[in-house]
């Protein structure tokens, strides 16, 4: 898949525009969305009904089709087919973004490789709107979705993710979050972490703690769809290693590195001062360690 596209300006077909909407609030929704469906030919939509409560509200014409992950493969020749012939067409979700966790991605590819343009317009989104009032590091994080459902698969997802440093954002059910939690405690330890519910709902809530705290909160009030947010693994700690400091620096310098370059990533993978493995390395003094 390669090649450039340009969103805007003359096409020989139509447009496939990536449409949010609003996550619970219907506020959130723009006006740069509105016009989009009202102009489009017609609406992909997950969930035709939902869908049609959004366009009533904005008093919006168009007409649907419905698309989601039951019916993919048989409506996307349908989707292109109206795409080549110059209709354009917006794809939406029942919130949020579309193609996270939702439907989208596979017409999203189908697009790009009849070279059909493909135009995100920036909206809601449930695990950013969360992890900017988390508390939690913002950056860098993972976006993980939905845990597999199946506990040996979910357990083995949870273990390779066991030394992932970075926040980590899943969406959760409320019948599932506080089983989830627990699976997150073994396998990641009892970490800092973050439930969000309900945003930009009335009842928007967040819950903050260690995860097992997570879990004795939720104990009897889970409900709302939630974003869980999960506290990265620290960082480790250097392991010096047995091999001189000068021997280390003079292996990185024949392996290609400046001497420079060398004792700064010695001194890094040791925990101690450039300055100490200088010294060591030119002779100067006995290398210490760092304070």
């Amino acid at each position: 898949m390669s090649g450039r596209q340009a969103s805007f300006g003359a096409h020989d077909t139509g447009t496939l525009y990536l449409v949010p909407t609003p996550i619970g609030n219907l506020g959130d929704m723009t006006s740069r969305a509105v016009e989009t469906l009202r102009a489009v030919t017609v609406i992909a939509a997950e969930d035709t009904r939902n869908t049609q409560k959004l366009l009533n509200h904005f008093d919006i014409a168009t007409k649907q089709i419905s698309f989601h992950e039951h019916n993919t493969q048989a409506r996307i020749p349908e989707l292109i087919a109206k795409l080549q012939a110059g209709e354009d067409i917006a794809q939406v979700s029942d919130a949020g973004m579309p193609s996270i966790s939702d439907p989208g991605h596979e017409l999203v590819n189908a697009a790009i490789a009849a070279n059909i343009p493909v135009v995100p317009l920036p909206g809601p989104n449930a695990g950013l709107t969360a992890l900017i009032a988390s508390g939690l590091v913002p950056q860098p994080f993972l976006f993980y979705g939905f845990l597999p459902r199946k506990a040996s698969e979910q357990k083995s997802a949870l273990i390779e993710l066991a030394s992932q440093q970075a926040t980590m954002i899943f969406y959760e059910s409320p019948y599932r979050v506080v089983k989830t939690l627990g699976a997150m405690q073994a396998a990641f330890g009892d970490r800092q972490a973050v439930a969000a519910r309900e945003l930009t709902k009335l009842h928007e809530e967040f819950l903050r703690g260690r995860l097992s705290e997570l879990q004795a909160m939720l104990a009897d009030t889970a409900r709302g769809e939630f974003v869980v947010m999960v506290a990265g693994a620290p960082a480790a700690t250097p392991q010096p290693s047995t091999v001189p400091l000068a021997e280390q620096v003079a292996a990185q310098v024949a392996s290609g590195l400046t001497p420079t370059a060398a004792i700064k990533a010695v001194a890094k993978a040791n925990g101690v001062k450039k300055q100490v493995v200088y010294a060591d390395y030119h002779g100067l003094t006995p290398a210490k360690e760092s304070q």
